[in-house]
């Protein structure tokens, strides 16, 4: 590969200890955690600390050869804002941090103010999870357009997962209008094997929307590697609003308990489907160009003792 790879959303947290609509969850052992009434395998087994920290997947970056990241947020980690912070700190050039504050209940706009404070460039939203057994949290209440117009006047990036389908199109569309300069990335390819998952994808046709796959593995394992039906997805999404529009992400580290890394993307890299061109553009530059990243290092392809 003669071109950068950026992974537009990947997650990282300490240890997880937190609650989702009222269920627990919590890091046990050997990778795994207590997930909302049963244990699932949130990291590979021989992590078995518990930590899915930069470190590591500074590690698994390397190897795979993969420049800088994106680390967004999502509330069954935790919110993990002070070890992002960290992360920020002392590893400027290769992770772009996302904040994130408590949604669900009002007061976040103070939160926010004190992210962008703290040196956060992007705040994330989980959107599917502000749809609470009180009622749903609307993306365009005044609270949340009121924190929308300071992101878009301190040139604040909006990273969000969306409720599948249509559910939040409408909302997004009152969110792009009254800050057209907002620049936004909406993440888990729409929730590509949903209903209704390209009317996500055509919110990109506005000019500072942008559309990442994190999770567009998970998505698809039912299907498995070379994830023939993502790609035709992403090339369904291409025909919808263009290659330049459409980013990269892995969802690491829980798509990496299914499949290695580098698998995450190089299903992308070995199909005959895209040309080179469009390869570049969704593993990297678009990103590159979207988040500002700079002084990414080359990285070596070091061969594997089995081969």
């Amino acid at each position: 590969m003669d071109f950068t790879i950026i992974d537009a959303h990947s997650h990282l947290w300490l240890h997880q200890d937190t609650e989702v609509d009222g269920q627990k969850i919590k890091t046990t052992e050997n990778g795994q955690s207590l997930f909302m009434g049963e244990i699932r395998q949130m990291l590979p087994p021989f992590m078995i600390d518990g930590r899915n920290s930069a470190e590591v997947f500074l590690a698994n970056m390397n190897y795979a050869q993969v420049g800088g990241a994106v680390v967004t947020q999502e509330y069954i980690d935790g919110i993990q804002n002070d070890y992002l912070q960290e992360v920020m700190n002392k590893y400027p050039d290769r992770f772009f941090v996302c904040g994130m504050c408590e949604f669900r209940k009002p007061g976040f706009y103070t939160q926010a103010q004190e992210l962008i404070d703290n040196g956060f460039k992007a705040i994330k939203i989980p959107g599917h999870r502000l749809q609470l057994r009180e009622g749903r949290v609307l993306l365009n209440s005044d609270e949340m357009m009121k924190m929308f117009h300071l992101m878009e006047d301190k040139n604040i990036i909006l990273s969000i997962d969306m409720a599948e389908g249509d559910t939040q199109v409408g909302e997004m569309e009152d969110i792009i209008s009254e800050c057209p300069k907002l620049k936004i990335a909406i993440g888990h390819f729409g929730m590509v094997t949903k209903p209704d998952w390209t009317k996500q994808i055509l919110l990109a046709r506005h000019d500072n929307v942008m559309i990442e796959s994190g999770g567009i593995t998970w998505l698809f394992n039912d299907e498995f590697y070379p994830f023939k039906g993502a790609v035709k997805a992403i090339r369904e999404a291409a025909d919808l609003v263009g290659f330049d529009k459409l980013m990269w992400g892995s969802d690491y580290p829980r798509t990496i308990t299914a499949i290695t890394y580098r698998m995450s993307y190089d299903f992308v890299v070995k199909s005959n489907e895209l040309n080179d061109d469009e390869k570049k553009l969704f593993l990297g530059a678009n990103a590159e160009k979207f988040y500002g990243f700079r002084n990414l290092p080359t990285l070596p392809y070091i061969k594997n003792m089995s081969e």
